[in-house]
């Protein structure tokens, strides 16, 4: 079986702006993210992206350009050979949709990662900078690491074993 560091998306891969990233323009990446990935990388991980998007169902981005900012980050993290299987995310907003079974702290887009790349929960990492993402990881019984937005990547990588 594989082992895996799940990402959450605003505030561990891009900047956290404190609101929704509307624009490709807005989409920054977090200083040193390729490099720090790339240690986890030696160490064996597989990268899976897991992502609440509501701000889809808000209408206040398309799908056009959240594939755009994901494009880019799949671009910029090939400079470090680093590949992430799958960029999961949910589409839906309580307020909007009601209630789905995708959205964090629900745990269905970890079930489809877990399953389809033949994952060991036990052996990896869900790195998120709400409680929400910790939650989602423990259903399924991935280790949650909950850091602050926008953090030392370098130090989040030294608390991961293995």
């Amino acid at each position: 079986m594989n082992k895996a560091i799940f990402l959450d998306r605003d505030g561990i891969i891009n900047v956290e702006i404190g609101d929704y990233i509307k624009r490709f323009e807005d989409f920054t990446l977090i200083p040193h993210l390729g490099e720090a990935l790339s240690l986890l990388k030696e160490k064996g991980y597989l990268f899976v992206v897991i992502t609440n998007q509501g701000g889809l169902a808000k209408n206040l981005y398309s799908v056009d350009e959240l594939d755009k900012m994901h494009h880019y980050l799949e671009e910029e993290m090939l400079k470090y050979d680093i590949h992430f299987e799958e960029i999961y995310y949910c589409p839906h907003h309580p307020d909007y949709n009601g209630n789905c079974l995708c959205r964090k702290p629900g745990s269905q887009m970890l079930e489809k990662a877990i399953a389809r790349f033949n994952i060991d929960p036990s052996q990896s990492y869900f790195i998120g900078d709400k409680q929400r993402d910790v939650d989602a990881g423990s259903a399924v019984g991935v280790k949650g690491i909950l850091v602050e937005s926008n953090p030392d990547l370098f130090e989040v990588v030294s608390r991961i074993e293995n």
